[in-house]
């Protein structure tokens, strides 16, 4: 199981919310939720720190935060998380605290 992640807020400005997707080696699951409104959150999972960081270093990070006052009322609040506990389909375990 995943123990590292990144959980990011952003609040879009309106008509301006757009896709960013990229496959990076280093990112095992991502996930982009709604909250409510122009809310939304983006939730990623990696296996070790040197995934994350050449996440939080890549290519759609640095054309995010490029046009972070374009998209967003306000600069997306990135926060670097380590995940508990979990529970998955398929047999996988899960890791508690």
């Amino acid at each position: 199981m995943s123990k590292l992640a990144i959980w990011a807020q952003v609040e879009a400005k309106p008509g301006k919310a757009q896709t960013l997707a990229e496959k990076e080696q280093g990112t095992l699951t991502w996930y982009a939720v709604k909250l409510g409104g122009a809310k939304f959150g983006i939730f990623d999972t990696f296996a070790d720190e040197k995934g994350r960081e050449a996440h939080l270093n890549g290519e759609i990070a640095k054309a995010l935060f490029a046009k972070a006052q374009e998209l967003f009322v306000k600069e997306p609040e990135v926060h670097k998380i380590e995940i508990l506990a979990a529970k998955a389909q398929g047999g996988a375990k899960a890791h508690g605290a």
